[in-house]
């Protein structure tokens, strides 16, 4: 459960409108709770279930006061941590709580090395499998199948830079070793011969040994659009696609001639209009 503070939310006008916004997005709604002059226990359904006592310890431990509302999204993280982002931004821009005038920085780390794929019922690789795990060499090798309560509260080395919101690198420490990579691996369900066969070439590279090393991705165009006020990276790319994926100026993609296709041994099965 997440809880979102709305500062200068506190009426029933905007949390019925935020509750119509979420339900637009496709979600059931937005729970909320909020303080107006003469109601201390906090007003709206969540607090009627929550009672005075609970409402009162929530109210403090979130700093807020009368003329304040907080907002909640419940639910399995991997489903709903994307819309309670979006309703946490939404709050923000609709209180104005948002400095459009200030660059704020911050490090995103501790990335979960595996998650629980629920159709599969198997442990799977939860962002970049070739990071290297965050647990010394010796003690991940060691890791077997009853260490699922391990596996999964295990991190990668991996980590992100991001302004305002907006991502601007990331990057890793990269697993330069094959017998980690190699359980790694496994533990994703992978065998070795599949690793041989995919990843073959990474891994006779990293056999004649190689130093622990790692880096990060500056996305440059990301930087220029904060810098530039602009909300849509098609306003600072040269040569911008639109949703289709085609590039209006350059004409692009165009259609393959009948002789190239027959050089590339490719035979179209369009569907027919």
């Amino acid at each position: 459960m997440w809880a979102i503070p709305a500062k200068g939310g506190g009426n029933r006008a905007f949390c019925d409108r935020m509750n119509s916004w979420a339900q637009g997005e496709g979600q059931p709604g937005l729970g909320y709770i909020f303080w107006r002059e003469g109601e201390e226990s906090g007003a709206g359904p969540v607090a009627r279930n929550l009672g005075p006592e609970r409402t009162e310890a929530m109210r403090k431990r979130l700093g807020l006061g009368v003329g304040d509302a907080v907002f909640f999204v419940a639910g399995k993280p991997k489903d709903f941590y994307k819309f309670a982002g979006a309703a946490r931004t939404k709050v923000g821009e609709e209180l104005g709580l948002i400095d459009k005038n200030r660059f704020e920085f911050c490090w995103i780390v501790d990335f979960p090395m595996y998650e629980w794929n629920e159709e599969e019922k198997k442990i799977d690789f939860s962002h970049n499998p070739f990071s290297m795990p965050n647990m010394a060499p010796e003690a991940f090798l060691a890791l077997n199948a009853a260490d699922k309560e391990t596996i999964l509260g295990l991190k990668a080395i991996q980590y992100d830079i991001v302004c305002n919101g907006i991502e601007l690198s990331s990057g890793a420490i990269r697993n330069h070793r094959p017998d980690v990579m190699k359980k790694a691996f496994a533990i994703a369900g992978y065998g070795e011969e599949v690793l041989e066969q995919k990843f073959g070439g990474m891994l006779r590279a990293l056999s004649y040994g190689a130093p622990p090393h790692g880096g990060i991705a500056p996305g440059i165009d990301r930087i220029v659009m904060l810098l530039a006020g602009e909300e849509n990276l098609r306003e600072v790319v040269l040569c911008p696609m639109n949703q289709k994926a085609e590039d209006l100026m350059m004409g692009a993609p165009s259609e393959a001639t009948a002789k190239q296709l027959k050089e590339l041994s490719i035979r179209l099965d369009l569907p027919k209009k």
